[in-house]
């Protein structure tokens, strides 16, 4: 089955910072273009979605110019960009006016599960997230279970934004309650503008010990409650690799969702990324 990766990261430390990897020794070096074409080696892989990596914030521009590069080379598997803002701050339409028009540019992210918990739901955020619509941009929205609350309230207050629920609103699949993810999880499918990302999980697990039954509870509920037409399969390469391979993650997804009709398993790989970031 061919598969549309939507949500890989690349990330150069000779070139840009991320101080955040300093807490990750087995993420703090360089992984390339050539690095992730090899991790998915023997997969149908045919377009991925480049997101971004969270750069330190004087480094976002450059960041941004260079995912775009990569997106424009037409031998490339990229076909999409998720770039770096900061909705809270009052030049955010300045920033968004400087790189929008790229072709590769499908959607902003901000990472807001290192944030307070508030920071989505004040008004210059809203405001600013509000104007994606204006330029058919997606927003993706990467938050703890413990923020879906006000992920949701961003969402409901955004209705003509498409966002793009980042893995799977972030279980806790290591603690083991997820009664309340549940619920917000119900919350968020109610509201038709938001997409789950099937991604991520393996990192919330208590180890590369997972198996399949760790994560069926999480992947599961999120189909359940968002439908076939609102899922979409990530990697989240090479995050991911914490726990797992790539090709572990593919294969665990594989055997969760075997049962499904196989057009529901186009959707979830490929057709609902096609569409949702209009590839």
């Amino acid at each position: 089955m061919h598969i549309i990766d939507t949500h890989q990261h690349l990330w150069d430390l000779d070139q840009l910072p991320y101080s955040w990897t300093n807490d990750h020794p087995a993420l703090r070096r360089n992984f390339n273009l050539d690095d992730y074409m090899a991790a998915t080696t023997g997969l149908e892989l045919v377009k991925s979605v480049l997101v971004e990596a969270d750069v330190d914030e004087p480094y976002i521009r450059a960041e941004t110019e260079h995912m775009l590069s990569l997106a424009e080379d037409p031998e490339t598997v990229i076909t999409g960009v998720i770039a770096a803002a900061r909705p809270e701050y009052d030049n955010f339409p300045e920033d968004l006016e400087a790189i929008t028009g790229r072709p590769g540019l499908k959607g902003i992210r901000r990472v807001l599960h290192t944030q307070p918990d508030h920071l989505a739901v004040t008004t210059t955020f809203m405001e600013n997230v509000r104007s994606l619509a204006d330029f058919g941009l997606t927003f993706d929205i990467c938050v703890r279970s413990r923020q879906m609350a006000q992920a949701n309230s961003l969402i409901r207050e955004c209705p003509e934004v498409q966002f793009i629920l980042d893995h799977c609103g972030n279980p806790d699949l290591n603690g083991g309650n997820l009664a309340e993810w549940r619920e917000r999880i119900e919350e968020a499918a109610m509201l038709p503008n938001v997409t789950c990302k099937v991604s991520g999980i393996v990192v919330n697990t208590a180890g590369p010990d997972w198996t399949i039954d760790d994560l069926r509870p999480a992947v599961d509920h999120v189909i359940g409650s968002f439908g076939w037409d609102r899922v979409m399969f990530g990697s989240d390469w090479p995050v991911c690799t914490l726990t797992s391979t790539c090709r572990r993650w593919v294969e665990a997804v594989s055997v969760i969702t075997e049962q499904a009709a196989e057009e529901n398993r186009r959707k979830l790989f490929y057709e609902n990324a096609m569409r949702v970031y209009n590839l």
